[in-house]
């Protein structure tokens, strides 16, 4: 992706754009035609299984209001007690919270190029796919990657958070 075309997208994207450059990740975000924001919006544009998409989901912890975005598979729901247990007493993030907290709006939150570092997790379930799809930093940007680079990516552990 040359910098004309960064430049043209929207600055969520451009961030997660030049993060995905600067790592010499092989895909560029991609801008879809109609938004995203749930994560079987995001399957049906892409023509995958929802399990497919690593959602974003965006807590904040009560002891030091950080955010902690934990990245799971489409088709599962994050169990709230075992992410407690590994990370603290949680509460819930409001949009406001998760646009400052990571620099997203609630839609299009990437697992990575956060406003500022997030606690994080990422969910084992993930890994049953060879190829996922995550957010991109725009409720109609996605990028593709696998689990493993995911992981890399963030630097973030695997749990079993569901």
């Amino acid at each position: 992706m040359c910098g004309a075309e960064l430049t043209s997208l929207p600055e969520g994207v451009q961030r997660v754009a030049r993060l995905l450059q600067d790592k010499g990740h092989g895909h560029a975000p991609r801008m879809l035609d109609d938004a995203a924001r749930t994560a079987q919006q995001a399957a049906d544009a892409l023509g995958i299984e929802v399990a497919q998409i690593a959602k974003s989901i965006v807590f904040r912890r009560k002891s030091d209001d950080a955010a902690v975005l934990v990245v799971t598979s489409g088709d599962k729901r994050v169990d709230e007690k075992k992410v407690e247990a590994l990370v603290g007493k949680l509460g819930r993030a409001d949009a406001e919270f998760v646009k400052s907290k990571t620099g997203f709006s609630i839609g299009g939150v990437s697992p990575f190029a956060h406003a500022v570092a997030p606690v994080m997790l990422i969910d084992r379930e993930l890994f049953r796919f060879e190829e996922i799809w995550a957010a991109a930093g725009h409720p109609h940007a996605v990028v593709r990657l696998h689990p493993r680079e995911l992981e890399g990516l963030t630097g973030a552990p695997v749990a079993d958070v569901v």
